[in-house]
């Protein structure tokens, strides 16, 4: 019988990629969240069976056990961007991190890989990048063989960062962002996943791997290249350190005063902290070099999905080519 992998968030941004990537290798995957219905687009990664969705909640052992039986390895893609209910930092990214690597140990699965995010680090001011380092501390605590992968910011169709900047330019001539001039160094997700799956299939030693695309770019500087890539022209504002202090404040109350009916989708006070501080590979760590894998730049991907950003979508260069035509006459 083939192997069986559960993978803890697979229906999220990291985990789908990972889970397609696994059936191509001939492996069950069992993709372990908390709506199944509403992750039914992973069922045909593989042939009929070998992908299937599951009801897990991993604040509950229980549940976490349940969907990791005869697990041959697992994967925990599970994270958040912001606190809803009691889906807290610490609740999901410290104390489920340290419940499924515990469960792990206990019913001897041999090998797991935890998707951790650079910038994880203990005596952060921001608590996601507080809780991501308890995560991290409790994975190898409770499995020392275990990969861990801290990613920069990840870019692909389904991201949350150059799709939502890209939608603000249908309603604004102006950009706003914070924090300009930090350096982040995007990777693309299904590098991510390749990485993943090498660990996996025992093609990379037990460690930190820190994953960081071949470039290195200013905020303020991958704002401009996507404004290039839609075709449109926008000010690209960076706001005023109090005045960044400010609108993340009135997102956070807006999230609150609705009784969290409101999400804040836009900018938090803790994102507004974790954007002090440069995203981008150690000097010396291990990434992609150790583990045989070539990172594909920003520009041979970002025209794949933000077409539909452009003014007129996927016959932009069509109008612009008529456009030309008729200027010549």
């Amino acid at each position: 019988m083939s192997k069986l992998v559960t993978i803890y968030g697979g229906s999220g941004f990291v985990g789908r990629y990972i889970a397609r990537r696994m059936a191509k290798e001939g492996w069950r995957v069992r993709v372990a969240v908390r709506r199944p219905n509403e992750a039914m687009y992973v069922k045909p990664y593989g042939v009929p069976g070998q992908v299937e969705p599951v009801l897990c909640n991993i604040r509950d052992d229980a549940s976490v056990a349940a969907v990791m039986q005869g697990a041959d390895a697992v994967v925990n893609c599970v994270g958040i961007l912001n606190e809803l209910g009691k889906n807290t930092f610490d609740a999901v990214q410290a104390d489920g991190a340290d419940r499924i690597a515990r469960i792990a140990a206990d019913q001897g699965v041999s090998t797991m890989v935890h998707v951790s995010a650079i910038g994880a680090d203990q005596d952060s001011d921001s608590a996601y990048a507080q809780s991501k380092a308890a995560g991290e501390t409790a994975v190898l605590t409770h499995m020392p063989e275990a990969v861990i992968l801290r990613p920069s910011i990840i870019f692909g169709a389904e991201d949350q960062f150059f799709n939502r900047f890209a939608a603000m330019t249908r309603l604004s001539p102006v950009l706003p962002i914070a924090h300009a001039d930090t350096k982040f160094q995007p990777v693309y997700v299904d590098d991510v996943a390749k990485a993943a799956v090498a660990a996996l299939l025992g093609q990379a030693k037990p460690g930190v791997y820190e994953l960081g695309g071949p470039e290195v770019k200013s905020f303020g500087a991958l704002m401009q290249q996507m404004l290039e890539v839609i075709d449109r022209r926008r000010l690209v504002l960076s706001l005023p350190g109090p005045i960044a202090k400010l609108v993340a404040l009135g997102f956070d109350v807006m999230q609150f005063v609705s009784f969290q009916l409101i999400e804040n989708k836009m900018l938090t006070r803790d994102q507004l902290k974790n954007l002090e501080a440069d995203n981008v590979v150690s000097d010396g760590a291990k990434g992609f070099d150790e583990l045989g894998i070539r990172p594909v730049s920003l520009a041979s991907v970002l025209p794949d999905y933000l077409w539909k950003f452009r003014p007129s979508g996927q016959y932009n260069e069509l109008m612009d080519s008529a456009r030309n035509l008729r200027n010549d006459l």
